[in-house]
């Protein structure tokens, strides 16, 4: 039987091609190749690291079948770096950029690719409102409700907020809600519930946000506090799976609470933390459904720039 090995010159130009622009399976199957490693010899190494992963997994992994996504195929995937000796967070960062389907079979969350197309059309909005990144206002609480509705879907959310002006004449808040995958913003509503009436409002359909336009009906004097509190109506998706709160400056206390349907409860919650959509997650902590309210929640005494948010699994 003959066997044909591929140049070792040509191996390293796709693999260093691989790592810079992926995706990640692509890179993955690279990496191997260019090791020349069998599959059964890379499940061997990664076991001496004190990680089980099948070579079913890694098959599909460089396939682009699966995308790890778990604790353990993540601290695979760190460890895969050092036995294939490729540079520190390589293909950790191509994984945050890759779409596909996670560990479990299920839609794999937004792609950081997605998530930066997001903050340009956000960038763009908020633009045309002629919105400054902070509004001239520091934020002193913030706290959100969330509420998945019994077909899994994020069904609306509410946001209450203190804030203090740090500059005269602040008389409006401009809200954003980024909706989940295939979601449809023109059927979104957002509702000023106290202290605030709505304005303008900006979405766009490909990325699903919506940015709103909250006006105060006074204007604010530097130092001078307000309390105001509105509403997003959604229920326009599939199935959620996560919700996370990205921070652009450092803040007061955040809280964020997810509340679900009786009729939908997830089989497992967990908070995390993530510096940048490019970043690994960390922080990671199981949170435990309280009854009889069917909710999970966090609280962030002072916020960081950066996500915190809370993740669940479905059965």
């Amino acid at each position: 039987m003959s066997h044909v090995t591929e140049h070792p010159d040509l191996a390293s130009a796709e693999l260093e091609t691989a790592l810079r622009g992926g995706p990640f399976h692509v890179a993955l199957r690279a990496a191997i190749a260019a090791r020349g490693l069998p599959l059964q010899r890379v499940q061997h190494h990664l076991t001496r690291h004190g990680v089980k992963v099948g070579v079913t997994s890694l098959s599909y992994w460089q396939q682009g079948a699966r995308r790890p996504q778990r604790p353990e195929s993540l601290r695979a995937v760190r460890a895969l770096e050092e036995i294939l000796r490729l540079p520190e967070e390589s293909l950790i960062r191509l994984l945050a950029e890759a779409p596909g389907t996670a560990d479990d079979g299920r839609p794999a969350l937004r792609s950081y690719r997605s998530l930066v197309e997001a903050s340009d059309t956000l960038d763009r909005l908020r633009a045309e409102l002629d919105w400054t990144p902070d509004g001239g206002m520091q934020t002193l609480g913030h706290h959100e409700r969330v509420r998945i509705g019994g077909r899994r879907e994020l069904a609306g959310r509410e946001s209450e907020h203190i804030v203090r002006a740090h500059r005269d004449g602040v008389d409006r808040f401009v809200a954003v809600h980024h909706g989940d995958p295939g979601c449809r913003p023109d059927d979104m509503a957002v509702h000023a519930l106290e202290n605030c009436r709505t304005g303008r409002v900006r979405l766009d359909r490909e990325t699903g946000v919506l940015v709103a336009e909250l006006l105060f009906g006074t204007r604010l004097r530097s130092g001078d506090t307000f309390l105001f509190r509105y509403g997003i109506t959604d229920g326009t998706a599939g199935a959620s799976h996560e919700y996370v709160h990205r921070f652009g400056s450092p803040g007061g206390q955040y809280a964020l609470q997810v509340r679900f349907d009786a009729s939908a409860l997830p089989a497992r919650c967990h908070r995390f933390t993530q510096f940048s959509p490019a970043a690994p997650r960390a922080g990671r902590q199981e949170l435990a459904i309280s009854e009889p309210h069917h909710s999970v929640h966090v609280v962030e005494p002072r916020v960081r720039p950066g996500t915190v948010g809370i993740a669940w699994e479905w059965e």
